[in-house]
């Protein structure tokens, strides 16, 4: 994907590159912290190095990496990162009519990159599909010059951080940093009444269920507050057609 001349000549890649560079520091930090993490939690520099470079998913990473140390089953951890990854099902809706013209392999390429502050970029600047070839060319560019940036920084970050694991100490508060970056996605993401419902749910939930073994909060968490937006859902069409 990255390597289609079409894209690379396209303006809209440099634009999506400069409108991600604010946000890579904080992609990095995360990623540098994540690496530093795998390889602190027992993981051999090779299982961390190919985590890192085939999962590609921050918050799944960190979210396996205890269950791990903890002899968590399989089933447990897999279910984990589904539910930590549930998103990207929304955003994979969303972005369907931008990318469907597209051959099936391409489209897997850009399911793959694409991150969450990716996503939020490119809907903010893109609020309707292109009408022409070269307006649905420049989308793709764009979306493609962004995740490129993205994805470099966390990769670049994460090795560094699985180098340099045993030298980088705990007081520099990566893992802060990261936390900030993340902070910033969700309250980009947080642009209706339902998705601040949602957030906040999902925060409470994992707060009361944090006593949980083997960090099954975080699923607990996800799984209320989609069960609680779907029936709000339901039920807002009902009163609607009541009144």
């Amino acid at each position: 994907m990255f390597f289609r001349p079409t894209l690379y000549r396209d303006p809209q890649f440099w634009q999506g590159l400069r409108d991600l560079a604010p946000q890579a520091p904080g992609v990095a930090a995360w990623g540098l912290m994540t690496g530093v993490a795998m390889v602190k939690s027992g993981m051999s520099v090779f299982e961390a190095v190919a985590m890192t470079l085939l999962v590609f998913a921050g918050s799944s990473q960190l979210a396996a990496i205890p269950l791990l140390v903890a002899g968590a089953p399989a089933w447990v951890i897999l279910a984990t990162g589904f539910c930590v990854n549930l998103r990207f099902v929304v955003f994979s809706l969303h972005l369907r009519p931008y990318l469907m013209h597209l051959p099936r392999w391409q489209r897997m390429f850009h399911g793959y990159f694409t991150a969450d502050i990716s996503y939020v970029l490119f809907i903010k600047r893109f609020a309707q599909p292109g009408a022409t070839g070269t307006e649905r060319t420049g989308q793709e560019a764009y979306l493609a010059g962004n995740y490129f940036l993205n994805w470099s920084s966390w990769i670049v970050a994460s090795l560094l951080g699985v180098a340099l694991a045993n030298i980088i100490p705990p007081e520099w508060g990566l893992g802060f940093a990261g936390i900030l970056c993340l902070l910033g996605i969700q309250c980009s993401l947080a642009s209706s009444r339902m998705r601040i419902l949602s957030a906040l749910v999902a925060g409470a939930a994992a707060v009361v269920a944090y006593h949980l073994p083997l960090k099954l909060n975080i699923v607990v968490a996800i799984a209320v507050a989609v069960i609680l937006c779907l029936t709000v859902e339901k039920i807002r069409p009902t009163a609607k057609a009541a009144a």
